[in-house]
């Protein structure tokens, strides 16, 4: 069964954007004619998304009008600790969330909706999508060198075994995770579990390492998936060649707009 729903963490602010991020979330910010969120929403509605459930910080007032107007169906979740946490507790504010089949999604990411249907089509209860052209991506890229990638190779059997920033040496790397998971019925409910899981080992005791973060509340998402892999449960990548961009930088909002905006495009 293909999720009709999808997560998506956008309560960060994207300071390393600068003055783009000033008076908007990062999402909102225009990559060729066409914000963040709006390349994510196309590429999921185009595999059948009809729900998104949008956890909000930075200038939430702002991001809540623009999605209304972008999306039917939408529910905001707030992250009142955004300023001080990370992503794991960003997508902890949306625990009830998951419940079934669900899309997680970073919101600083261009995709195509070619993405989407990998991610759509895979029959893994826990997906990632893991691009294997991303050193391609890093060519020229000062701003975001390529240590600073969510890098990750496999075990034997195929399953992911190790992915994060920093969780193995880049040429060892078979991939990039680009911030985009599927979830099935029981990967939701494992990764709920996870969190509630985490949330009573951490209760009081948050400012205590955590994976490879220096501390539980600054831990990112992909310290959760190691977490759940050194624990037994098979994560599964989900194989892409590009067709993705991630936004973090001035540099790469610049790159990412003539990639859009170029004659050979599947972005149209």
């Amino acid at each position: 069964m293909r999720p009709t729903r999808a997560i998506v963490i956008a309560a960060g602010r994207g300071r390393r954007l600068g003055p783009h991020t000033e008076e908007i979330p990062k999402c909102m910010v225009d990559v060729g004619g066409t914000p963040i969120l709006g390349w994510v929403w196309r590429a999921l509605a185009a595999v059948g998304v009809d729900e998104l459930i949008v956890i909000r910080g930075y200038r939430g007032d702002v991001l809540e009008t623009f999605v209304r107007g972008l999306v039917p169906n939408v529910t905001f979740v707030d992250n009142l600790e955004w300023q001080t946490n990370n992503v794991l507790l960003s997508l902890a504010c949306a625990r009830p969330f998951l419940d079934r089949p669900t899309y997680l999604t970073y919101s600083d990411i261009i995709f195509t909706p070619a993405v989407a249907r990998a991610a759509a089509d895979s029959p893994a209860e826990i997906g990632l999508v893991i691009d294997r052209d991303f050193r391609s991506i890093y060519v020229g890229r000062t701003e975001h060198p390529l240590d600073e990638g969510e890098v990750s190779d496999l075990r034997p059997d195929g399953a992911v075994s190790r992915v994060g920033k920093r969780a193995l040496p880049p040429a060892d790397a078979i991939g990039e995770f680009i911030g985009l998971c599927k979830l099935g019925a029981a990967g939701a409910r494992i990764t709920g579990d996870a969190l509630d899981a985490l949330a009573q080992r951490f209760a009081g005791r948050d400012g205590e390492p955590f994976q490879r973060a220096a501390t539980f509340r600054n831990a990112y998402l992909t310290d959760l998936w190691q977490e759940l892999i050194d624990g037994g449960t098979r994560i599964d990548p989900i194989f892409i060649d590009g067709e993705w961009r991630e936004i973090d930088t001035g540099q790469d909002l610049e790159r990412a707009r003539e990639l859009v905006q170029s004659p050979t495009r599947p972005w149209s």
